[in-house]
């Protein structure tokens, strides 16, 4: 018999895990050690989170059941290494593991660590050598599939089920690397590193590594944004920190075995480059301009992110899977020069564009706010010029009031927040004296230090422009705005990122904390729900892919008493005037119709359950799909006069510019020239700091909306515009 930990030696025998093919039994791992340090650092985060954690729940049985759950998904989420056996022995702890957290006991949490890694050394061993044998074939002319509703699926019951299982998801994997492009035996070579890789680090694990899975399948219960930091892990945070800005500008995460791209830092290199896109999945990135390309999928964050940073004016190439994408389409890289995001670069930016209605003319600024920043060292040393937004958006409505704009929009799409002073400051210059935001601490006491102090600087016609990605600081500036009545809310609803957090230090290490939560003056949080926009428009991004909403155990959204407020314009009598204008040229607009309809084919196909492994099948779908999304482009071009494409891989031969590359028929050149003058193939690809309202549909759109807002109040008489705008 091995030489198997006692521990294990049960659950080992029970699901002996491995293909029916000869294998090889792993050499058992050693249990990981667990530290006086790792209790000590239990026992005072426990402390922390039932006494600091803004949200109030008592550790006890039914929160010792969500914990097991909890570090059950976070170590195998795709149910694809414990056995049922497993679970059924780790479910007789199930209500126990509060008493045992709160006084710092770590052995069952620590033993289905354990049991984990042998699982996974195990499997992956088995996958490598079925992978490097010949006697292994992979048929892809039968009519197998592969379910992938991981959320609902069964735990293998036994050694049998687990083997059948593993044999169709390598199978899917080759499939999915064969649908783009690579043969079968590029494949299953690139399928056997990427395993090797992952066996590679699961050997290199050490009790940290386990500790901080194990106390933070806790603290993210009480929310996503509560985390154990541990020595190492704090010293990488730090650095990540201070190279922020230095890097390709993007912030990712880990989702199932991919690294998620979830927004773009405003004016950074991927945010000028233009081609990467919230919700993208990197699998695989490569050093400089020819550097072999090293697959990333199932690594951890911070071993991306330290392949992905470098230094300044270096080259760095992402493989990705479009978040639009088909499913089973190819992968595309995209070439970034990293550098280092200079403030100047994400300061607010103007101009002036004219929006025409009917025969009448308007003149309409667009102020551009891709973050809330401030220069503190200046500020510290007191600069007199020091750069803030707040500085720079009051010298732009100088500049402005002088052109003689009709109205402004301030465009606050991507703007991930900053500052919550100047988001505070920034609002003082469109209200006079009042609260701009309400802060309740985990006390329950409520301050609202944060307050307009002066008259407003501007005061005429305002739309704001949200998305998605506007989140925190941005939230808190506009839904003040729309709680005065001040503007328009317009676009999509924001991010809903309404939680403060601080770094509390414990035994070694620290505790990202979650100790309060932003509150509008109507009382309303920001947390969850965002803002929701008065008149809104088509997304760019599925909110159920981005956004507070997408995590688990996010705090909810709530309300408290509203504080007392003007009210400027009474945004709500005019929506049914508006509405209808707007909504009538939206419905009509070849971009919003094409974004629309794109969204619904694409998320049709990505919801899907299960998955064929007939290659003649899926690649029938993937033309299908392919040739539904080229009509859909093709009905956009028609409808505004541009020449058609003739396939679907032109869309992204001009989307990334290589137009010398695409096919030789006569629309190509001309479609090409056509892009050139603006489409939409342009703008879903603007920076984030760019203002181009020739090639933005979603600017243009606030424009006419700011237009019939100011054209709807002068139309009232005195004493219906006495009652909507209360200036």
């Amino acid at each position: 018999m091995l030489n198997v930990p006692k521990f294990l030696r049960s659950s080992l025998a029970i699901s002996a895990l491995l293909f029916s093919a000869p294998l090889v039994w792993a050499a058992a791992l050693a249990p990981l050690e667990i530290t006086d340090q790792h209790r000590q650092v239990t026992a005072s985060v426990v402390q922390q989170l039932s006494e600091h954690h803004y949200r109030d729940q008592s550790l006890n049985d039914d929160m010792s059941s969500e914990y097991l759950d909890n570090y059950l998904k976070t170590l195998d989420p795709t149910k694809s290494y414990f056995f049922k056996a497993d679970i059924d022995g780790f479910n007789r702890h199930r209500d126990r593991f509060d008493d045992w957290l709160a006084k710092g006991n770590l052995n069952e949490a620590f033993e289905i660590f354990d049991i984990y890694r042998q699982r996974l050394t195990t499997r992956l061993e088995s996958v490598i050598e079925r992978l490097e044998s010949d006697e292994i074939q992979y048929d892809f002319t039968t009519d197998d599939e592969l379910v992938v509703d991981w959320e609902h699926a069964e735990w293998p019951q036994d050694k049998k089920t687990a083997d059948e299982l593993w044999h169709r998801r390598v199978k899917a994997s080759l499939l999915d690397l064969v649908l783009a492009g690579k043969d079968l035996e590029e494949s299953k070579e690139l399928l056997r590193k990427r395993y090797e890789n992952q066996l590679r680090r699961v050997r290199q694990q050490d009790n940290d590594d386990a500790f901080e899975v194990v106390i933070n399948s806790l603290t993210t219960l009480y929310d996503p944004h509560t985390n154990y930091l541990s020595p190492r892990t704090l010293e990488n945070f730090n650095i990540n920190m201070s190279l922020s800005l230095e890097g390709i500008g993007a912030v990712l995460q880990t989702e199932d075995e991919h690294t998620k791209v979830m927004r773009l830092v405003p004016a950074g290199p991927a945010d000028k480059q233009g081609e990467l896109r919230p919700a993208d999945r990197i699998v695989a990135v490569g050093q400089g301009e020819e550097g072999e390309m090293t697959d990333v999928v199932g690594w951890r964050l911070d071993e991306v992110v330290e392949q992905i940073r470098g230094k300044k004016d270096t080259v760095v190439r992402l493989e990705v899977l479009p978040a639009k994408a088909p499913t089973d389409s190819a992968t595309k890289i995209i070439t970034i020069t990293r550098d280092k995001v200079k403030l100047e670069e994400q300061a607010a930016k103007h101009d002036v564009f004219e929006v025409m209605n009917g025969r009448d003319r308007y003149k309409i600024g667009v102020i551009r706010v891709p973050t809330f920043y401030m220069d503190f060292e200046a500020y510290r040393k007191r600069d007199p010029n020091f750069k803030s937004t707040t500085r720079d958006v009051h010298r732009i409505l100088q500049e402005l009031e002088k052109e003689n704009v009709d109205g402004i929009v301030l465009d606050l799409r991507g703007n991930g927040g900053g500052s919550l002073q100047e988001a505070t400051t920034l609002t003082d210059l469109f209200i006079d004296r009042g609260p701009v935001v309400q802060i309740r601490q985990t006390n329950e006491l409520i301050s609202r230090n944060y307050q307009s102090h002066s008259r407003a600087a501007y005061r005429g016609p305002l739309v704001v422009l949200i998305d998605r990605l506007s989140a925190s600081a941005s939230e808190i500036f506009a839904g003040a705005i729309q709680d005065y009545g001040r503007g328009i809310i317009v676009g999509t609803q924001s991010f809903g990122k309404g939680s403060v957090q601080s770094l509390v230090p414990v035994d070694a290490g620290q505790l990202k904390l979650t100790e309060s939560k932003f509150y509008r003056v109507s009382g309303e949080s920001t947390q969850h729900r965002g803002v929701i926009p008065d008149m809104t428009l088509p997304s760019l991004v599925n909110i159920d892919d981005v956004g507070e909403s997408t995590y688990d155990n996010a705090l909810p959204w709530d309300k408290i008493h509203a504080v007392p407020h003007s009210r400027y314009f009474d945004i709500q009598a005019l929506l049914p005037h508006l509405n209808p204008l707007h909504e009538q040229r939206v419905k009509k607009n070849p971009d919003f119709i094409y974004l629309r309809e794109q969204m619904a084919l694409t998320e049709k196909n990505k919801d899907r359950t299960v998955v064929s492994l007939n290659e003649k099948q899926r690649r029938n779908e993937q033309e299908s799909l392919e040739k539904a999304l080229l009509q859909l482009e093709n009905e956009r071009r028609k409808a505004k006069g541009l020449s058609l494409y003739e396939s679907y891989e032109d869309i992204d031969r001009v989307a990334s510019g290589d137009e010398e590359e695409a096919s030789d028929g006569a629309n190509t050149e001309e479609a090409a020239n056509d892009d050139e003058e603006g489409d939409l193939v342009s703008f879903t690809a603007l920076s984030h700091s760019e203002i181009n309202p020739d090639k933005d549909p979603f600017l243009n759109e606030a424009g006419h909306i700011l237009v019939d807002f100011i054209e709807q109040l002068e139309s009232m008489n005195e004493q219906d515009r006495d009652r909507v705008a209360n200036w």
